[in-house]
């Protein structure tokens, strides 16, 4: 279930802007009237349910948590409207509606004395629907003034109150004939008299919803014939009514049961319509579960394995190897050190895993890569890679610049160096999702954490494999070249991968800060690297650049380090289209897929490798966009470079939870989801199928 931000006013979902709001006209004391409310704003065509859903759905839920001597009474349900699914029809709401709930002030209640205010809070569920149906829930937190009158939302709530139904004072009966129910209701006042009326049981699984019935008028009394459910699992001897008239006006009444109900179902279940009509929307709009446990455990292994390949893991580990190669007769010690980078990148993966879950779990929308996310991060990491890049072209040696206690620390601790060599392959791999590993992890997402975690640790254990391997099996390091002073001009060139990376960082910054965010990080790196150098002279001139060069660049990262960080205001839909490609929005694929048209969805990142290879290998080529234009597909981006829990949400419903993901729909036909590494021939083969 969806969980957003948390004690808050407000949150908000693609489909759904959710809001806790107070109305106290005369202050917070006893006997005097405040109310308070859930008031959601729905986005076009999606919908929420009313105490009765109807054939399906379930009712928003509304759990407060108030001070003592105040009492929440139940929601003052407004007129709801019948919406129709197909052969079924549901009870709820759309657009705007605020749901009341009084406030009873006891005369004990006293406020705090710090602060003379009533501290409200909610936990919020409610489920909102469209051709699919998505759980949602959130955390609110309001606070009331007691010696003032909080009127901003009156408007709101006069609405409310204008739209809950009147009671009538006159009786209601209802008589059950057969398999109908047979409502009378007289004395409805004269705005009702000889109109066709909605009707809606509060009581559910009593009559078929979608049903009209048969109403007619005599002598002033309305009634109305309506079938029961076939899945009936009720027998009230009061049956709670709702009558309306075009949502406006409305009339509730309790009517007495007359007859013995027909003999209930022996198991209640959805009925066989419903059925159906979940089998055709669950056929049409959602993916079927990939696999199960263990085939995702073999897909975290592949996926880990074929990491070592992306570029931006592989400086990282060709250097792990020379290192092995300059010390092949001492095989304990590579046995050693082998494990320790195995344990270095399994526990790096198992901490993301863990944060990632963990902010999951606390609302956050994030997926593989979330770090990456953030300018902040990026930054660090362009910084790292700048001083390995010029550590590997010999600029200086780490030895050379720690005081004499440290110099000697990766000499005297391999283990370590092996353990940080593993961290560190993992900092450089979190861009990079290969194939086989964004479904194993979309599938660990939806898994308890322990078993969560394993899939993560096994993906580290897949990414090992390959150095764990030369460090144990003879063969494999027979197999490796010997030691020669290739190492040293190997070792050199390792350092321009690490400066293509950085180069690489800034363009992804820029991305999201802009071009002034990555101007600052480029003098920033430029300030970090004269620092660098100053550390490796000698006698009274290093103590003085070197100063001059810290203070040079504390003074620079205080200037320019806001612009680094700052997020840039995202670009509009219309902005962001490029060439044929159009921005992905919420909705917009539903959209197209109305109008008859097939959709590509390519879902990427500025920071995923993958998808920048594959944009210019696969989605860049003519050939391909001409397949797109002759089946006339409608090409959508969807770019989650920066959080953006719409993008995030998207990839959960397929089950994924990294980038990149490229998915071809076809209406009435389950998403396609392709392979993370996009080839021609694939693509092609997919679009033959439309």
């Amino acid at each position: 279930m969806p969980s957003l931000a948390q004690d808050k006013a407000v949150v908000a979902t693609e489909r759904v802007r959710a809001e806790l709001v107070a109305y106290a006209p005369e202050g917070v004391e006893p006997g005097k009237p405040v109310w308070v409310g859930l008031q959601l704003a729905h986005q076009p065509e999606w919908h929420t349910y009313w105490k009765n859903s109807g054939d399906s759905g379930l009712p928003t839920q509304l759990q407060w948590t108030l001070p003592a001597g105040v009492a929440a009474g139940d929601i003052a349900w407004p007129l709801p409207k019948k919406i129709p699914v197909g052969t079924l029809a549901n009870y709820g709401y759309d657009g705007t509606v605020l749901l009341p709930v009084p406030l009873t002030i006891a005369p004990d209640f006293k406020p705090s004395l710090l602060r003379a205010q009533l501290d409200i809070k909610l936990k919020a569920q409610w489920l909102v629907c469209k051709q699919e149906c998505i759980p949602e829930e959130g955390s609110f937190s309001l606070s009331i003034p007691v010696r003032s009158s909080t009127a901003l939302s009156a408007p709101a709530f006069q609405q409310a109150f204008a739209a809950q139904p009147k009671a009538l004072d006159s009786a209601a009966q209802a008589r059950v004939v057969g398999q109908g129910l047979e409502v009378s209701v007289p004395g409805l006042p004269a705005a009702a008299q000889g109109k066709t009326l909605a009707f809606f049981p509060e009581t559910p699984e009593i009559v078929e919803a979608a049903a009209a019935g048969t109403q007619a008028w005599k002598d002033g009394v309305w009634t109305l014939r309506v079938p029961l459910a076939a899945q009936r699992s009720q027998g009230p001897a009061l049956l709670p009514i709702v009558l309306a008239i075009d949502g406006q006006q409305g009339w509730r009444a309790e009517a007495k049961v007359a007859g013995s109900w027909p003999a209930v179902a022996a198991v209640s279940g959805p009925s066989p319509a419903l059925e159906q009509a979940l089998r055709n929307n669950a056929a049409a709009a959602t993916p079927a579960a990939p696999f199960g446990f263990g085939a995702a455990l073999l897909g975290a292994l592949l996926g880990g394995l074929i990491l070592n390949l992306m570029p931006c893991v592989f400086p990282v580990l060709a250097i792990k190897v020379v290192g092995f190669t300059r010390h092949a007769d001492d095989r304990r010690g590579h046995r050693i050190g082998g494990l320790a980078y195995t344990a270095g990148v399994i526990a790096s993966l198992l901490v993301l895993g863990a944060v990632m879950l963990a902010l999951r779990a606390a609302g956050e929308q994030l997926g593989w890569g979330f770090q990456l996310q953030s300018p902040a991060v990026v930054a660090v990491l362009a910084a790292l890679f700048t001083v390995l890049g010029l550590n590997l072209a010999g600029v200086f040696e780490f030895g050379g610049m720690l005081p004499s206690s440290l110099a000697t620390l990766q000499a005297r601790h391999p283990v370590v160096d092996s353990f940080l060599t593993g961290v560190l392959a993992v900092a450089v791999a979190s861009p990079c999702t290969a194939p086989f590993m964004g479904a194993s992890l979309g599938f660990a997402i939806g898994l308890p954490a322990v078993q969560s975690l394993v899939i993560f640790a096994v993906l580290g254990l897949g990414m090992a494999l390959p150095y764990l391997a030369a460090s144990w099996v003879p063969a494999v390091a027979r197999a490796l070249p010997r030691p020669g002073a290739w190492m040293d001009t190997f070792r050199r060139s390792m350092a321009f991968p690490m400066f293509g990376t950085v180069a690489w960082l800034v363009w992804v910054l820029g991305q999201q800060s802009g071009i002034d965010g990555a101007g600052a990080l480029l003098a920033l790196l430029v300030a970090l690297a004269m620092a660098v150098w100053a550390f490796t002279l000698r006698g009274r001139s290093r103590a003085l650049v070197g100063t001059i060069a810290v203070a040079g660049l504390a003074a620079l990262a205080w200037i320019a380090g806001p612009a680094v960080t700052r997020l840039q205001a995202p670009a509009s839909a219309t902005s962001a289209a490029q060439g044929p490609w159009q921005a992905w929005e919420p909705g917009r694929v539903e959209q197209l897929l109305a109008s008859g048209q097939p959709v590509f969805v390519d879902f990427t990142a500025a920071w995923c490798v993958t998808c920048q290879y594959n944009k210019k290998a696969t989605l860049g080529r003519e050939d391909v966009l001409a397949s797109f234009r002759a089946k006339n597909v409608a090409l959508l981006r969807a770019d989650w470079t920066r959080r953006d829990p719409a993008i995030t949400a998207a990839l959960g419903q397929l089950g994924r939870n990294g980038v990149p993901v490229y998915v071809l729909y076809k209406a009435g036909r389950v998403p396609l989801v392709l392979t993370e590494v996009l080839g021609k021939d694939e693509l092609q083969a997919a679009l033959g199928t439309l």
